[in-house]
């Protein structure tokens, strides 16, 4: 899509290029040429002004009339203000599916062959005579108070850890089913 607009804005330069007295060997000052591309610039604004209504004929003059830098702090500040996120110029590209159909197909296949390396544990359950164990490991573990650690074994099923490496989940679920603890990796 962006590139529509850099070929048309090419052949516009192109056209103005070829229509110039400097093709003919004469070459317009700087002056005449801003003047001749501001006019033809208007002119086209004028146009599309003219067949909207008037408040937006307004801000139309208004905002051709600002510097580059002037253009660049307004679009940030509409962005700001109307919550509009930066969009990175891939973007463009990557709406438009251009993909062959075997691209798709190993596309698809890719997810289904990539195995889960991060896993969230649960506290499930507990054996209530291995509760004040459980607390203190939980505590050591998570780094909580003891206070806080006993409302979170009390509060089982819970989520103790999320997207820990499977080595690591399977160390600490069997610290906890040795203490007499339920975990379940996710």
């Amino acid at each position: 899509m962006m590139s529509v607009s850099y070929q048309s804005t090419f052949r516009c330069c192109a056209r103005v290029l070829k229509a110039s007295p400097s093709s003919a060997g004469i070459r317009p000052s700087a002056s005449a040429l801003s003047r001749q591309t501001q006019t033809r610039r208007w002119q086209s604004a004028d146009a599309a002004a003219a067949s909207s209504n008037p408040k937006i004929s307004g801000i139309v003059d208004q905002i051709s009339q600002l510097t580059l830098l002037e253009t660049a702090d307004l679009v940030s500040t509409l962005k700001t203000r109307l919550n509009i996120p930066d969009m990175p110029m891939g973007v463009f590209a990557a709406a438009a599916p251009v993909a062959a159909p075997a691209a798709v197909e190993e596309e698809e296949a890719a997810p289904a062959v990539q195995e889960k390396t991060l896993f969230n544990l649960k506290l499930q359950s507990f054996e209530a005579g291995a509760k004040p164990k459980i607390i203190k490991e939980i505590k050591s573990m998570l780094g909580l108070s003891l206070v806080d650690s006993k409302k979170f074994v009390e509060s089982a099923p819970k989520m103790m850890k999320e997207s820990v490496p499977k080595e690591e989940g399977e160390k600490i679920m069997e610290t906890l089913k040795g203490l007499g603890a339920v975990v379940v990796m996710e």
